[in-house]
């Protein structure tokens, strides 16, 4: 029978064992999040590969109200397994905006974008998002415009540019498959901007379902679309637009916001740059698709404009007297 004295003599050696147990607690939460990071890229990059797989087939309304409506069940699902914090009345402005923006126009521009280009080009587009986040904060935040976003504005905007070249001479579809792509970035950064004060208030999860049902609302004028797809589609299609929803929106979110909490936001949000690799080698599997050099090359840059955006001003150097 074990002792259940209380005494401090009984107690005392206790505590060096609990302390070697921190480290192994430590180190099974690092991989936990190293999971959940790696799940979630994988899963933000199989949607660019489903919703190309889908383009021909699935109109970009109806995959979007389809995909949203899924997604808005599963979110749901998740806020309402306890009592959610609802918003003030002061927060559904920015509420609207990020469902109409981020959930709503992001999912037409960028599933349109997929039905002209391939999975991977559509990928490195959207990831000049944080250049349209940042540059959206310096008017409407009042962040400084340093010389490093300037210059990395003018780096990203270029590998833009070149990624459009390179759908020259494939007529003019293709181009504009290039700036629907870039419309979703922008959309994105809005979404971002908007969100950003709302998650100092609110959990995540609310902020998520709310948004994502605002994007359902705004996209009611698809909803015949998508009735005719549900009748007329084959089941495999259907079933795409159900992982659509659940798996790179409301589980990648999750899984996403659990990593958030518990690693560098810096650090952590510059594994996204993987997305558009981990995209186009699952289209080169699965669709044996894979961009063009240019494409490679200014996404490149597009990658390089973010990263130079994030860099900060040196401290000035003090006056000599």
């Amino acid at each position: 029978m074990p002792d259940h004295s209380t005494s401090t003599e009984t107690l005392a050696p206790s505590r060096p064992a609990d302390r070697q147990h921190a480290p192994s607690t430590q180190t099974a939460s690092r991989w936990l999040v190293l999971g959940a990071m790696a799940v979630t890229l994988v899963l933000w990059a199989s949607a660019f590969v489903a919703i190309r797989h889908l383009g021909q087939d699935v109109p970009p309304g109806a995959l979007s109200l389809g995909r949203l409506l899924v997604a808005s069940v599963a979110l749901g699902i998740l806020v309402f397994r306890r009592r959610p914090t609802w918003p003030r009345r002061s927060d559904w402005a920015l509420l609207l905006l990020c469902g109409v923006a981020w959930f709503g126009i992001y999912n037409l521009a960028l599933n349109d974008a997929e039905r002209r280009i391939d999975a991977g080009t559509a990928a490195l587009l959207v990831q000049i998002g944080p250049i349209i986040v940042a540059v959206l904060a310096t008017v409407f935040l009042g962040e400084r415009m340093t010389p490093w976003l300037i210059i990395g504005m003018v780096v990203g905007f270029g590998g833009v540019a070149i990624i459009a070249r390179g759908f020259s001479n494939g007529g003019t579809g293709d181009r504009v498959g290039v700036w629907l792509a870039v419309l979703a970035a922008v959309t994105y950064g809005v979404g971002v901007l908007a969100q950003k004060p709302l998650l100092r208030r609110l959990p995540g999860p609310e902020v998520n379902f709310l948004a994502c049902v605002i994007g359902v609302v705004s996209l009611l004028p698809w909803s015949g679309e998508l009735v005719t797809v549900v009748r007329e589609a084959e089941v495999s299609s259907l079933l795409w637009i159900v992982y659509l929803g659940v798996f790179p929106t409301a589980v990648a979110f999750s899984l996403w916001a659990f990593a958030l909490a518990r690693s560098d936001a810096g650090k952590l949000t510059l594994t996204t740059f993987l997305v558009p690799f981990i995209a186009t080698l699952i289209a080169w599997v699965l669709l044996g698709e894979v961009p063009a050099a240019l494409t490679f090359v200014g996404g490149a840059l597009c990658i390089a404009g973010v990263l130079l955006t994030r860099r900060k001003p040196g401290p000035r150097a003090a006056p000599i007297e």
